[in-house]
């Protein structure tokens, strides 16, 4: 087989349906870089890793500017992974998967293919969420969850640490403070929950016999279908803090939620957890994460 002619072919005919077929322009392109990279691919096994050298000195010269070494790479790097990863669609661009391609560990692949797809991130976008190590801060637990498919809970993705943005570079945080800087940024933080998260309330309003409480948070969860209540704390984690938030979720149980909405969650937000305290937690519904001011 001459790979060189197959590959100029592939390039060709996809310069052809970019101009002709607009409105599949991206799955051409991840056609024919699928299929470009396996011939590259091939032929790097025929005639060594300096044949991609060779081939771009080719194309640049046949085609102009475009075909460097390190772009080619990209290429059959691409194929290499699509062939291992079942998630490689074309609701995804070419770009998105350059920003993917390098990673070692295919399940992060996966988990980065799925938010980008189900949440439309932009490539821009996508690049904040890896910047942020997104997917280093999922529990181990989430992970394996994604890794064999099974079926997720709400708490499942929120991040550890949580990552908060100070700023206005306060140097003494106080509970005010916390929500503060959360208020102001408030999009970010409940994609630091997850997904499908709305705001309902701050210091939202409750009366338990005589006394009024304030819960700090109060968040809805449309995928799950249940309220969630947020409690910050800029302390390490403690027991009375557990029993302060099963007070606030028992109430919204049983004076917000609806009859076909599922059971009210809690995350406590704290400088530092105490794995022992949730540990002997009998509440499944309630987690602890640290936060981190950046």
């Amino acid at each position: 087989m001459n790979y060189y002619t197959e590959i100029k072919n592939e390039l060709i005919n996809n310069e052809i349906n970019r101009k002709v077929k607009n409105y599949s322009i991206n799955k051409s392109d991840l056609n024919t870089y699928y299929n470009v990279g396996k011939l590259l691919f091939e032929a790097g096994k025929h005639y060594g890793e300096s044949i991609i050298k060779e081939y771009s000195i080719k194309l640049t010269n046949e085609f102009g500017k475009g075909y460097s070494p390190t772009r080619l790479k990209y290429i059959r790097r691409f194929y290499e992974v699509s062939i291992k990863s079942p998630s490689v669609t074309d609701e995804l661009s070419y770009t998105h998967y350059c920003e993917l391609i390098w990673f070692d560990d295919l399940n992060k692949i996966e988990y980065y293919i799925k938010i980008s797809v189900g949440q439309n991130l932009s490539v821009r976008q996508l690049r904040q969420r890896i910047k942020n190590k997104e997917y280093e801060r999922l529990p181990e637990d989430t992970k394996s969850k994604i890794i064999n498919k099974k079926e997720s809970k709400v708490i499942d993705f929120v991040k550890n640490p949580i990552i908060i943005k100070n700023s206005n570079n306060y140097e003494t945080i106080s509970e005010k403070i916390l929500q503060k800087l959360i208020l102001e940024d408030i999009e970010n933080f409940m994609k630091e929950l997850g997904n499908s998260f709305c705001f309902v309330g701050s210091e939202y309003k409750i009366r338990i016999g005589k006394n009024f409480n304030y819960i700090d948070l109060l968040l809805f969860n449309i995928e799950y279908n249940c309220y969630v209540v947020v409690e910050l704390k800029v302390t390490e984690l403690k027991k009375e803090h557990i029993g302060q938030i099963q007070v606030y979720m028992n109430y919204i149980d049983e004076n917000l939620r609806k009859v076909n909405q599922d059971k009210t969650i809690g995350i406590i937000i704290c400088k530092q957890d105490n794995k022992y305290v949730i540990k002997y937690c009998s509440d499944e519904r309630i987690i602890a994460r640290e936060y981190e001011l950046v």
